[in-house]
């Protein structure tokens, strides 16, 4: 097609910032971040061009469980983003953005976490969900910059107008199985991601907030040195400030009575300020189903109103899919129960159907094109739909918001910035106030523009250097 695009230059920088409170993520406890941004250059068959942008914070923690130190890890990632900047600087692919970023995804991708890992012999190998979090910032910016160059939204070119090929191409790019082949022309084929966007996009979505695992909850539990910046710090001050309605559990599981009594504890809080939803997340740390259904059971006897409020259960389960093949049909028979970690790409939303899984947690930190295509592919699956936050301050927040805006999902998105990182997202809260202040319970995107993911970029960078003045 005359808008198929082409890679001319790539380029990245590296922003740290630290949490204004820790963030505890299974066994880790997080007080800072790297936060990777991309720039791509593309050009079209009528010698275009345009600048895309991209990023995404450097998540250590919930993508490399290792013994190795948090910082061996982080250095890796962010050598391994230059790499990758590297590899799609040589990529010499002409296509729309989505063909572009799946063939990158799945022709080069591992060929350079090869290569990384290669450079460590003796340190623990870099996961794979490491290596797609490191890429997404660059598919994202390939959108981006597509979108850009056509002057439409990034939702606007995902139909037969812009694209080469069909669903069926991206499901059957690695197969030639002719019975799978047949199947995905049966239900992909004339099929276009843009088909399964909702029809009227909210600008306003009920926000879940992060009960964290060392979030203090009452006045006893606080240690004297939490920041006194005006800011809450206490969960119902958080949920009175913000109007919140739906909150996130962060819990240990390997710890069963901590676990429970922590649901117990924000249930009572959670009732008590009139909050509607909850969702509990076991952080990848359980091995038996049987941990979380007790608890579940001994919920719904004990605390029933808890037990109602509960909307789903997120990814208590290690995340590598293929080497813990767990059967989980009674956990889901009991509460919705989301993939996350778990979800790589859509052939582990495919494996975890079979396993017994009844939704899935998008996340664009997973690259754009991959999330697009778990969210068909969970369409068609009949699957409830989330979008999960990867605490996405700054431009990381607007494409994981306005995915969530055109996906449908069950309950909103969720939003952790405001809480642990409220510092890193200053430039963009001038242009874009309701994407990181909380209010009514809500965030809102109305002031995304219709070009690209609707950064308004320009806006941002003017009004920063008139307030650094």
């Amino acid at each position: 097609m005359k808008t198929d695009i082409s890679v001319k230059k790539v380029s990245i920088t590296i922003t740290p910032h630290k949490n204004r409170v820790p963030l505890k993520f299974g066994h880790e406890i997080t007080t800072a971040s790297k936060y990777c941004r991309a720039y791509i250059t593309v050009q079209d068959t009528l010698g275009r061009s345009a600048v895309g942008v991209g990023e995404t914070p450097v998540a250590v923690a919930w993508t490399w469980p290792s013994e190795l130190s948090f910082s061996a890890r982080e250095v890796r990632m962010v050598e391994f983003c230059n790499m990758l900047c590297e590899s799609w600087n040589n990529y010499d692919y002409s296509g729309h953005p989505m063909e572009i970023g799946y063939s990158f995804i799945r022709d080069r991708l591992d060929v350079v976490l090869s290569q990384e890992n290669a450079l460590h012999p003796e340190e623990d190998p870099m996961p794979y969900l490491s290596a797609l979090v490191c890429n997404s910032l660059f598919d994202i910016a390939l959108h981006d910059a597509f979108a850009k160059l056509n002057n439409i939204s990034v939702y606007d070119s995902f139909t037969a107008q812009y694209m080469n090929h069909d669903l069926s191409w991206y499901y059957n790019y690695d197969t030639t199985d002719p019975t799978e082949r047949a199947h995905y022309e049966k239900v992909f084929g004339g099929k276009y991601p843009g088909q399964y966007f909702v029809q009227d996009v909210p600008t306003k979505l009920p926000v879940w907030h992060l009960v964290g695992g060392t979030d203090p909850l009452e006045k006893e539990d606080l240690k004297g040195t939490e920041p006194n910046d005006g800011i809450p710090v206490l969960l119902r001050d958080w949920i009175r400030e913000d109007g919140l309605d739906c909150l996130k559990i962060k819990l240990r599981g390997n710890d069963e009575p901590w676990d429970y009594d922590r649901i117990v504890k924000v249930g009572a809080i959670a009732d008590e300020m009139g909050v509607s939803h909850l969702t509990a997340d076991f952080n990848c740390t359980v091995y038996d189903p049987e941990y979380v259904n007790r608890i579940l059971d001994k919920l719904k006897v004990e605390h029933p109103i808890t037990w109602e409020k509960i909307l789903y259960i997120e990814q208590p389960f290690p995340y590598d899919m293929e080497k813990y093949p767990i059967d989980v049909h009674a956990l889901s028979a009991r509460k919705l129960l989301l993939m996350d970690e778990s979800a790589h790409d859509w052939h582990f939303v495919k494996l975890g159907v079979e396993l017994g899984w009844t939704g899935v947690a998008l996340k664009t930190c997973k690259t754009f094109t991959g999330a697009l295509l778990m969210f068909c592919y969970a369409k068609e699956a009949n699957l409830a739909l989330m979008v999960q936050d990867l605490t996405n301050p700054g431009l990381a927040m607007m494409p994981h918001a306005s995915l969530a805006a055109h996906v449908g999902t069950i309950m909103g998105v969720e939003s952790n910035g405001p809480q642990y990182c409220p510092g890193a997202s200053v430039d963009e809260t001038r242009v874009h106030p309701g994407l990181y202040k909380r209010r009514g319970g809500c965030i809102d995107i109305s002031t995304l523009s219709k070009i690209g993911f609707g950064y308004r970029l320009d806006e941002i960078e003017a009004l920063a250097k008139e307030a650094a003045k």
